[in-house]
């Protein structure tokens, strides 16, 4: 084990940046092991031998647990920042991320659930101190040093953390400092109404962040479930990934053939401006179902970021909102993705299918701050993806879309109650 030298933490800002990289971190991982969840096989059809499958839809069943508590480590993140004052941070780059956005040894990308997939995941989720080499495929980038250095800089700048705890003990360290510094009164200023909550989000673990004390919990719930209690990581999803990896190193020693991904490759409809180069769908149906995934994606932040920026909500419709995400997410996403990647991309990539690629258009769209133009926006929306989402149910392979049209349309209505409901009442 190497010790990870402390970070340089003394200001709000410089703490707000942190958790700004701190919430892209946990929305990318959450974002790969989507990917790599998606990508799984689902029937012998495919391929898998009854035991096969079993075992495939157990990897399944853990990448899911997974990824909710990527979600949960992201709330918790965001209603840090929002504890100190800041907005919440859904944006991130797209992926893949492989330039310098992130300390040199950070990179996020797109991968099928298989040994690569799986060593990268672990190397992200190594515990602090641990050394361990990133998969194949993923080498350090050329570190580009400031030629002039501030003893005390007035913006927030980036940190060599190398870690995801070594990240977070040095946002924690650093609320601590500024506390007995300020006080935590003064460091501590965002109303804990607009964070979210188990009430709301069922977590049992999802606390508002009111002062050090709360905030240093949710920060060790974080790490602790991310890479495990301090020389404890088998529970952890550093652990879980060792473990996978192991089973599936197994399975494939028995079987050379076996391979329980779909041959997917992340495709794009366009390729977005932060994005050098990448896969173009080809397939006109396929491209209609990617671009209703981004639709969808861009959609649930939306909400989300209504849910965080709210101002005059009442409780139901607060509820309504956190609500129409949580659907959006475990309805609608997770059954219409696995579609997409069925799809193929076109002639140009023979015998390849159409891996999701979750991309963000433009990231200030989703912070809508006016709270009648919001519902309306997000009413609008909803329409828009319900009649997509329909049109694509009436092609012969995707009539599975239409309980997920119905799903949309349900939402849409949720949300239409309410505005029509201020408007009957004069509000």
């Amino acid at each position: 084990m190497t010790a990870e030298p402390p970070l340089q933490v003394d200001s709000r800002e410089e703490i707000v940046y942190l958790l700004g990289e701190a919430c892209e971190l946990e929305h990318g991982l959450m974002c790969e092991y989507l990917y790599a969840q998606f990508s799984l096989k689902r029937s012998t059809d495919e391929g898998l031998t009854p035991e096969q499958l079993d075992r495939v839809q157990t990897w399944e069943s853990t990448f899911i647990n997974i990824i909710k508590q990527e979600m949960l480590h992201l709330a918790l993140a965001t209603n840090i920042l929002t504890a100190i004052g800041a907005a919440p941070h859904f944006e991130r780059p797209n992926l893949p991320i492989l330039s310098r956005w992130y300390p040199p040894d950070v990179q996020i990308a797109f991968l099928p659930f298989g040994e690569q997939a799986l060593r990268h995941f672990m190397y992200l989720e190594r515990p602090e101190g641990m050394a361990l080499a990133d998969a194949e495929g993923f080498a350090r980038l050329p570190a580009v040093a400031a030629l002039a250095t501030l003893d005390r800089p007035v913006v927030g700048v980036p940190e060599q953390w190398q870690t995801v705890g070594h990240l977070y003990r040095g946002i924690e360290a650093g609320l601590a400092h500024l506390c007995h510094r300020y006080g935590e009164e003064a460091v501590f200023i965002g109303p804990p109404a607009a964070q979210a909550i188990t009430a709301t989000f069922e977590w049992e673990e999802l606390t508002a962040v009111t002062d050090l004390t709360s905030a240093s919990r949710a920060i060790e719930l974080i790490v602790e479930q991310g890479e495990g209690a301090r020389g404890d990581w088998v529970e952890s999803h550093f652990g879980t990934f060792v473990g996978v990896l192991e089973d599936f190193l197994t399975m494939r020693a028995a079987d050379p053939g076996f391979d329980p991904a779909r041959p997917v490759e992340p495709a794009f409809v366009r390729l977005p401006p932060d994005v050098a180069s990448g896969i173009l769908i080809e397939d006109p149906l396929t491209a209609r179902v990617a671009d209703l995934c981004n639709g969808l994606y861009e959609v649930m932040l939306q909400v989300l970021c209504r849910y965080y920026v709210h101002h005059g909500e009442t409780p139901a419709e607060l509820e309504t909102l956190a609500r129409t995400a949580k659907h959006l997410m475990n309805w609608v996403m997770r059954n219409l993705y696995p579609v997409l990647t069925t799809l193929p991309i076109g002639p140009s990539h023979p015998g390849r299918t159409a891996g999701p690629t979750m991309e963000i258009a433009r990231p200030a769209y989703f912070v809508l701050p006016h709270r009648e133009a919001a519902w309306r926006i997000i009413t609008e929306r909803l329409s828009v993806m319900t009649d997509a989402c329909a049109a694509l149910a009436q092609e012969s392979r995707l009539t599975a879309l239409n309980e997920l049209a119905g799903d949309l349309r349900s939402m849409t209505g949720d949300i239409r109650t309410h505005l029509d409901e201020r408007a009957a009442s004069g509000l």
